[in-house]
């Protein structure tokens, strides 16, 4: 239960990386504040959290929206008392709308950039009071192996990626004294609705099947299941990481190995 006692706020918790995450803390003792858009997802993970014997409060908002990041986070504050987790997983995937930066959609280049950066910015801005004035705190933020990279008709999702890397290594200095760390954990192909719809992009623009294409995925033979993700969020979220900040994990089956 390395968890025991700490609060921990997730987004993106209704499915896919951020629901295996939510679950991951809640087997180590964390409650929660689990934000998504859907309700019926929420409530389902709810559930999962509840059966686990630990607190859990559901928030249903688009985070986009004008004024969404304030209301989430008093909404926990208030239910729960405080922010000790700050688990950064809600995104704009590849998957919406790829195409060439020559005809990529301009409102979709500002959603990705608002969700993927923009969100975890503001949510760590309204976080890092409390965290620095009790000496301890935890962000964390999924980016992704595109964070490192280019990524063929995904300028987008990289770009944000990519500053998301940046902005987690500069709040990671900014509060390195104060019992707060900020890192990332950087996914490859990873089996969530995004990534199938990324890989039926891919096979249809490449004539390959969706068979071939997660074969080779990564060296695994496989895509990354969400589940293998939780672990080192509990790791990262854990008071054992206490000297570790400002760094970027990747999780991607031997992908990126030189």
């Amino acid at each position: 239960m390395r968890l025991a006692g700490r609060v921990a706020l997730v987004t993106g918790a209704s499915r896919g990386i951020g629901k295996a995450i939510a679950l991951a803390f809640a087997r180590e003792g964390a409650d929660l504040a689990i934000v998504g858009r859907s309700s019926d997802a929420l409530c389902q993970v709810r559930s999962s959290v509840a059966n686990l014997g630990r607190r859990c409060v559901l928030i249903v908002e688009d985070l986009v929206e004008p004024g969404a990041c304030e209301r989430v986070f008093d909404r926990c504050r208030a239910d729960l008392g405080r922010v000790d987790i700050l688990m950064n997983a809600a995104g704009v995937g590849s998957s919406a709308g790829p195409a060439a930066v020559a005809d990529f959609d301009d409102r979709l280049w500002e959603l990705t950039l608002r969700l993927n950066l923009t969100v975890p910015y503001l949510l760590s801005k309204r976080a890092l009071p409390g965290m620095i004035e009790r000496r301890f705190g935890r962000v964390i933020s999924i980016a992704s192996v595109a964070g490192r990279t280019g990524l063929l008709h995904g300028a987008a999702y990289a770009a944000s990626k990519h500053g998301l890397l940046g902005f987690t290594r500069s709040l990671a200095l900014e509060v390195a004294k104060t019992g707060v760390t900020v890192n990332a954990i950087c996914p490859g192909p990873t089996r969530t609705r995004s990534n199938d719809q990324r890989m039926a992009y891919d096979a249809q623009r490449l004539g390959r099947s969706l068979e071939e294409l997660d074969a080779t995925a990564t060296p695994l033979g496989r895509r990354i299941q969400p589940e293998e993700i939780g672990p080192l969020a509990v790791y990262l979220a854990s008071a054992d990481s206490a000297a570790v900040t400002g760094q970027a994990f990747n999780i991607d089956g031997g992908l990126s190995t030189p």
